[in-house]
């Protein structure tokens, strides 16, 4: 059983790991800002945290990240962006496989619709038993559900 990773990029970033074990743990990390802190930190913030979370689980073989193509602001895609290169690269570093979902792909596989809301997103994930505290959370658990899905179908 392979220990995948999945994460929903963000200032309030999802995340969803599944052990060897078939367990699952989930939450939500906050890389904002902090006041009087450079415009990196929040990235080395976020790849040290990844690293903790290697640490934490003995290896990763997979990562999947929501694959996002629209922001609302340029904002948010600049945070995205930056997330995005900081997690590919610490991907290539440790030798760990990684791809990108398109955010409709994840919405249909686990609500039945490409354009569910928030809402339905962590009714959805609530429905699996899941204890949800926000949205980026519900979408990292789907995002999972989605890669072991289809890890399935390779098997």
């Amino acid at each position: 059983m392979n220990t995948i990773l999945a994460l929903d990029l963000g200032t309030q970033t999802g995340w969803a790991l599944r052990s060897q074990d078939n367990s699952i743990h989930s939450g939500s990390q906050s890389f904002k800002s902090q006041r009087f802190e450079g415009g990196g930190m929040r990235f080395l913030r976020f790849k040290r945290w990844l690293t903790e979370i290697k640490g934490a689980s003995v290896q990763i073989d997979a990562v999947y990240f929501e694959e996002v193509r629209r922001h609302v602001g340029v904002d948010a895609a600049h945070v995205y962006g930056g997330l995005m290169a900081t997690l590919t690269a610490w991907c290539e570093h440790h030798q760990i496989a990684y791809q990108g979902v398109p955010v409709g792909t994840i919405k249909k596989h686990a609500t039945g619709k490409g354009n569910a809301s928030k809402d339905d997103m962590m009714a959805a994930m609530r429905a699996q038993g899941h204890v949800i505290t926000d949205d980026n959370q519900a979408d990292a658990l789907a995002l999972l559900a989605w890669a072991v899905a289809e890890q399935g179908k390779e098997a």
